[in-house]
């Protein structure tokens, strides 16, 4: 039995903790928004596109609406459909946390505790608008809108961005199919 569970810790911890972490030692680090108000992030985004990751294979729809609690940490829902909209209604339900309180960028994501994955803001519209999360050793990407939809425009200034400032590889992304 004990073996059992230690051999499930290992396979979650490696998945979670990123063993076959992406090299970025010859890249900058990557940065944050300077300053995210909380208040305002707050809300439902839809999801325009991401880095392909295995707990989001054959997700369509999928949005996250994040809620401010009393104790400053934030209630997160994540939810998509199983390979089209006459599909399951997949959910996750998280926390999250702020871990550099002066800027509020920089997050920890907990859908099964005790293990927390970065969440990062490296984008952010004035309005609030559209948001971009990234991870720290660029693993993880996701360009999220208050719109189901983004006009080509702005998701093309967001490409240039992400591929001249944060050093992503923009080929990698997979647009989401929304409604």
């Amino acid at each position: 039995m004990k073996k059992g569970f230690f051999t499930i810790f290992t396979i979650l911890f490696s998945v979670i903790s990123g063993c076959a972490s992406v090299k970025t030692s010859h890249i900058e680090p990557l940065k944050t928004v300077s300053y995210v108000d909380l208040n305002r992030y707050i809300g439902t985004w839809y999801e325009i596109a991401r880095y392909p990751n295995r707990f989001q294979e054959g997700c369509v729809g999928t949005n996250a609406t994040y809620t401010l609690r009393q104790d400053g940490k934030i209630d997160v829902l994540n939810q998509c459909y199983e390979k089209s909209f006459d599909g399951k209604l997949k959910k996750a339900k998280g926390v999250a946390r702020v871990v550099d309180t002066n800027t509020n960028a920089k997050l920890k994501v907990s859908f099964f505790w005790p293990f927390e994955g970065d969440y990062w803001i490296i984008e952010l519209a004035e309005d609030y608008s559209f948001a971009v999360v990234g991870h720290p050793e660029r693993k993880y990407l996701w360009i999220l809108s208050r719109k189901k939809t983004m006009d080509e425009a702005t998701y093309k200034n967001i490409l240039n961005v992400l591929e001249t400032k944060h050093h992503y590889d923009t080929t990698k992304l997979i647009k989401t199919v929304q409604e």
